[in-house]
């Protein structure tokens, strides 16, 4: 299988090329040339798999220049014990006949981007063998809050690699911050941007794009890729837990063969989301995948009208992670969506960067109102979730997992639509101490951190992960800070 460019269809890697390289030279982002089917034959041998296998069987589809056995060592690596704190991976938890809840936060940093970054420096590592590399490779990250401590956890000590990672200053929550400022490994770099996340991002991809500051780092023996899901070794691993939380729910007699599942996604930069989009083109049966945003509710706007405007109020939220007004894998849906029209998706890019809007044609319009719906929420209405789904279950959710099963229940209720749905779960809610203590009731102070994870056991019931409850002991080994135009100028010395 080839990876071409949505910006230039002329661009065409191969897989191993595409992980390495991570975003097109001209901007744009890497694209499989067509997409896999999902067999009733395939499904039906998945359903006797654990997660580890299905994730081979599945990756194997589209990394045609990497082994079985790479794949299979790969997986059993990123998705085993201690890492991960159950054999399931991604566990299915039943709230009611119709909700489910799946669970991606039982990796090492307690957030659904270790799904993907435990695996992608072992894709990386092996592609970097494969082309012939010779030269070092610098991971360069902007996250919102989860993105960077998973790629710091996956990539520290890793052979031939450095990791750094730029975050907003005061735009996550305290225990992301110190997750992050805390890592360990002798490979990474953690730096605050003065800015939002979007600042981090555009950040970032100036840095990709920059070809003087690329010759300079290729002369030093470096060259630059990404862990952010710009990156299709990062989006690949996450179509995986779309299938496996279908097989789940067949084995468990939750759903019929053949039977439609709805997916509800919190979701940013609409990576997460994505893959559940490719999961749908492969042929597993999902019936709509709702997109659930928080205030920062551009993404809303876009698959309600069209027009996709990121010149609005930047808000900072109690789900910090979707505080994001450019969500990037946008670019790879519009791609798609208009037959692999690459000129028309650098036009939807090009005025992105000039008017900070665009609106899309009426035959794309239609695509998505085919597949996707959207809803946004409130911090108050948070809240509300967390407090009355722990009231009545006993079930305790996160803050951003809190807004999809909000957009959930208003979706429901505007289209009576009774389909069996699936709320995919972001994050432990011991991330979000303060929020979520706060919507059972109980005064908090994010400035506490760590103190609040104890408070929250307590009054919850409900144990903290391992991870999180080590961070008590823990102190910031990273504090520097940066303007947005300084960030070039960081990636220099990191690399000296």
């Amino acid at each position: 299988m080839r990876y071409i460019s949505t910006r230039d269809r002329n661009v065409s890697l191969s897989s191993a090329e595409a992980i390495v390289r991570g975003l097109s030279r001209d901007g744009g982002l890497f694209v499989p040339d067509s997409v896999p089917e999902l067999t009733p034959e395939l499904l039906a041998a998945l359903r006797g798999m654990d997660y580890r296998q299905r994730a081979v069987r599945i990756m194997k589809l589209y990394l045609s220049d990497f082994s079985e056995a790479e794949l299979t060592a790969f997986t059993e690596y990123a998705y085993g014990a201690p890492g991960f704190d159950t054999p399931a991976v991604a566990p299915v938890r039943k709230l009611d006949d119709g909700t489910h809840f799946l669970e991606l936060w039982h990796g090492p940093t307690c957030a659904f981007k270790d799904m993907a970054l435990q695996i992608l420096p072992h894709l990386l590592t092996a592609a970097l063998q494969k082309t012939g590399e010779q030269r070092r490779v610098c991971i360069l990250v902007a996250t919102s809050g989860d993105t960077g401590k998973a790629a710091l956890e996956g990539f520290r000590d890793v052979d031939r690699t450095r990791i750094l990672v730029f975050y907003p200053e005061n735009g996550v929550s305290a225990i992301q911050q110190l997750q992050m400022t805390s890592q360990s490994g002798n490979n990474v770099g953690v730096c605050a941007v003065r800015g939002n996340f979007d600042d981090a991002q555009t950040g970032v991809k100036t840095i990709f794009s920059d070809p003087a500051l690329r010759q300079e780092l290729s002369e030093r023996g470096w060259f630059l890729s990404s862990a952010n899901s710009i990156n299709w070794g990062r989006l690949l691993p996450q179509i995986v837990y779309y299938i496996s939380a279908y097989c789940d729910l067949l084995n468990s007699g939750e759903i019929a063969k053949g039977e439609r599942v709805n997916f509800c996604v919190p979701t940013g930069n609409f990576g997460d989301i994505l893959a559940g989009y490719y999961a749908k083109q492969m042929g597993l049966p999902v019936g709509k995948l709702i997109c659930a945003s928080n205030q920062n509710d551009v993404l809303t706007e876009f698959l309600q009208t069209g027009l996709y405007n990121r010149n609005r109020p930047f808000y900072t939220t109690i789900s910090p992670s979707m505080d994001i007004l450019v969500s990037s894998n946008l670019e790879r849906l519009l791609y798609d969506l208009s037959g692999g029209n690459a000129e028309e998706t650098a036009g939807y890019m090009s005025a992105l960067q000039a008017e900070g809007k665009y609106r899309v044609s009426e035959t794309i319009f239609r695509a998505l109102a085919g597949t996707f719906c959207s809803g946004c929420c409130s911090d108050a209405e948070t809240k509300t979730a967390i407090r009355d789904v722990f009231r009545s279950s006993g079930y305790l959710m996160d803050t951003h997992t809190a807004v999809a099963y909000h957009v959930l229940e208003s979706y429901r209720r505007e289209t009576g639509d009774r389909t069996v749905s699936v709320v995919v779960s972001t994050a432990s809610p011991f991330k979000f101490c303060s929020s979520v203590l706060e919507a059972l009731g109980s005064d908090a102070d994010d400035t506490q951190g760590p103190a609040l994870i104890d408070r929250l056991a307590e009054v919850s019931g409900k144990p903290a992960p391992a991870p999180l409850a080590a961070l008590k002991d823990k102190t910031p080994r990273f504090t520097d800070c940066t303007e947005k135009n300084g960030m070039q100028e960081v990636v220099r010395d990191f690399l000296r």
